[in-house]
């Protein structure tokens, strides 16, 4: 690993940790562009190093890294530890350095966020190491926004569909720090080789215009930044079938034609009632402007659309994921039922069909009922970054920029009636915040926000709940040999596996917890770490012997196996595929993958469950941990958790955007995990009695509203 980093600073023109990377007005940011991970936010003498103020290659540097990390880059404690910041983890009073890195060391106190507000970009120096990212896409973004609309343009006529798609897996799929980071690691692992193969299905429009897979979003053309947005779909007059991303865009205006599944009969319907629609056809006539024409493009409503970037196959033949390929051998499938049956309709993961009603409100003029899709597409993840940021909200975005949301302290109670009436005249706030008005507007704007994120996570929780069922609490043994039972977790939907997608990073498991008549805990799994993983292989703390593995967790996250080269293998959270000489060039493999249906040297052991399938988790607690007094109480949690916390330390290295650390991105992934059912249930004991014998209460399932853990 270390080979493959340092080769990315002989690369100037794509430099992963450039000041394209984060923007240098971040808070806490070095002056001059290289702040998330400048060499002084790191130690004291990293500029001795021959590193620049600008810190382009501060974690990329020998000398920080250490030799350990190429030994065991994965799980080892050098990732969080000393060895890799020179020792600031240790100094918290951490032992073994399994700790995630701390917000002091990627990022100001938080207590000190309000009170220093980070300088404007216009009143720091140049920077030596040329024009800002800004200037230099000054040119390029001039003209952009007649190449590919926002869709806070097509909000105007298409409100319902907007709000919806606003706070979605695709409206999210392009600022979501975690992706940008995991796709910065691989290209740092692979000398920028891996190019844009990821980004190009996160961010169609933004490869089109030919941004930097490096960039911060807050350099970003705004279009690009909506990731899937209106145009990715509805500008595509193709049917390329199964590709990996790079969807041909038709570029134009507001007013180039759109493609949709049934053509434009209600279009030329309202043109050509000008005076109750109040619409405009010409350029550079003012008023309400409106797309022409609507091509008929019924691809969209077929499965094939979706799997354009729902299935992804390398080069080398390695088949990351497989959601389309699963849905094209399941029940659904054969029955005739969609993707967008289930994703698209009434409910979020069963087909019950779709609501009916105007697809556009024209100047408050709705058209003509027909069948409404539903564009929120739910899926496991959640957003973590700041809420003036996403969801996408027009006001929100006239109202200011993402650098200046990114300074307003939601938490602190910011233009509430509370804060404000108790704050003191000398309070210091951030310039675009000095205003009360400003920060009581912003509060309006965040509580809308907020009203969406909470619509987001019932549609969410709602879709997760039908694809994954929890079974009862069978007892197989209750008496003098100890306590052991069982439960099932079943594959609810028939179209696809689950979890299906980028399965090696989703993280569903059970929480099981035992306790005696007096509430002590007698026996756990699917506990966590102090880092909130789960104490499975990958955790740091069980890696370097600080916790117990937790041998009888249940999860349902593949793992990528590689072949080591002697033999054997070994599990790894990203498996690149790289030559280990001096330049990790992605190379293609050598032998015909049809054959083997993979890549000789690396697999993924697949854990989801197939559609009508169930499997079985089992547990035992030993006779000997159970003396105290009865009856025992057993409780399951079935929990979901977009990625596991171990997938941050390994893709740290490169930074996160919006100056977030480490450690928060773990926090916020962490208290975003949903329990999606409960089971509880009462036993006691029969000392005298045989293997599965001994009283049961009766089995309660709890059906939470998405406590969050």
């Amino acid at each position: 690993m270390l080979a493959c980093a340092l080769a990315l600073s002989a690369a100037a023109e794509d430099s992963l940790l450039s000041g394209d990377l984060l923007s240098g007005d971040l808070p806490g940011a070095a002056p001059n562009g290289g702040d998330l991970l400048s060499d002084e936010l790191l130690t004291d003498d990293a500029a001795t190093d021959g590193a620049g103020a600008g810190g382009s290659d501060a974690l990329l540097d020998e000398d920080l890294l250490g030799d350990d990390l190429t030994s065991d880059d994965l799980t080892g404690a050098d990732l969080t530890g000393e060895d890799l910041l020179g020792g600031p983890a240790a100094e918290d009073g951490q032992s073994g350095g399994a700790n995630l890195l701390g917000d002091d060391l990627l990022a100001p106190a938080a207590e000190d966020a309000p009170e220093k507000a980070p300088e404007d970009a216009a009143d720091q120096p140049d920077s030596p190491a040329g024009p800002t990212p800004a200037e230099m896409h000054a040119d390029l973004f001039a003209g952009a926004g007649d190449l590919y609309p926002s869709a806070n343009e097509c909000a105007t006529c298409h409100p319902r569909q907007y709000e919806q798609w606003s706070v979605s897996q695709h409206a999210y799929a392009q600022l979501s720090p975690v992706y940008m980071a995991m796709q910065m690691t691989l290209n740092a692992k692979l000398a920028g080789t891996n190019g844009d193969f990821c980004i190009r299905c996160h961010n169609q429009v933004g490869m089109n215009l030919g941004e930097s897979v490096y960039a911060s979003n807050l350099d970003r053309h705004p279009t690009s930044r909506e990731g899937v947005t209106c145009v990715v779909c509805h500008r595509i007059d193709q049917d390329y079938g199964r590709i990996s991303g790079r969807l041909p865009l038709q570029e134009g205006d507001l007013f180039a034609p759109v493609y949709g599944p049934s053509g434009d009969a209600e279009l030329k319907r309202v043109l050509d009632r000008p005076e109750e629609y109040r619409v405009v056809t010409d350029r550079d006539e003012s008023g309400r402007g409106i797309h022409t024409e609507v091509e008929r493009f019924f691809e969209l409503t077929r499965p094939g659309f979706c799997g354009s970037c729902h299935d992804v196959t390398l080069l080398n033949g390695f088949r990351l994921e497989e959601a389309f390929a699963e849905y094209r051998q399941s029940p659904s499938a054969a029955a005739g039922v969609t993707c967008q049956d289930c994703h698209m309709g009434r409910e979020q993961g069963v087909a019950t069909g779709y609501d009916e009603g105007p697809a556009a409100l024209v100047g408050g003029v709705p058209t003509a009922s027909r069948k409404l899709t539903n564009h929120y597409f739910a899926g496991p993840d959640y957003p973590i970054v700041h809420p003036g940021i996403f969801p996408h909200n027009v006001e929100a975005a006239a109202f200011k920029t993402l650098r200046e949301w990114l300074q307003y302290d939601v938490d602190a109670g910011w233009g509430t009636d509370a804060f404000e009436n108790a704050v003191s005249l000398d309070r210091p706030f951030p310039d675009p915040w000095i205003s009360i008005d400003d920060r009581y507007d912003a509060r309006e704007i965040l509580d809308e926000q907020q009203r969406r994120l909470d619509w987001a996570a019932a549609e969410r929780l709602e879709l997760l709940r039908n694809g994954f069922k929890l079974g009862r609490i069978r007892v197989r043994e209750a008496g003098a040999t100890g306590l052991a039972f069982e439960i099932d977790v079943a594959n609810g939907t028939e179209g696809h596996a689950v979890p299906t997608g980028f399965d090696a990073e989703r993280l569903i498991f059970l929480e099981v917890e035992v306790r005696d008549g007096d509430g002590q805990l007698v026996y756990v799994s699917g506990d966590r770490d102090p880092n909130g993983d789960v104490r499975d292989s990958h955790s740091l703390y069980v890696h370097d012997g600080e916790l117990p593995l937790d041998e009888d967790l249940f999860s349902l996250q593949s793992r990528f196996l590689v072949r080591m080269e002697r033999g054997g293998e070994r599990e790894e959270v990203l498996t690149p595929n790289h030559s280990t000489t001096p330049q990790p060039f992605v190379r293609p493999e050598t032998r015909a993958t049809t054959i083997y249906g993979r890549p000789r040297g690396a697999r993924k052991h697949k854990m989801s469950i197939a559609p009508g399938d169930r499997r079985t988790a089992e547990y035992r607690v030993a006779a000997e941990k159970l003396a105290g007094t009865g009856p025992y109480r057993i409780e399951v949690r079935l929990i979901s958790q977009m990625v596991p916390v171990n997938l941050i330390a390994a893709i740290q290295g490169v930074g996160f955007d919006y100056g977030m650390s480490p450690r928060e991105v773990a926090d916020r992934v962490v208290e975003g995990a949903e329990v999606l059912w409960e089971r509880t249930l009462e036993v006691d004991l029969d000392p005298a009695a045989g293997a599965a014998s001994g009283r049961r209460g009766a089995d309660q399932e709890a059906f939470l509203p998405g406590a969050v853990r």
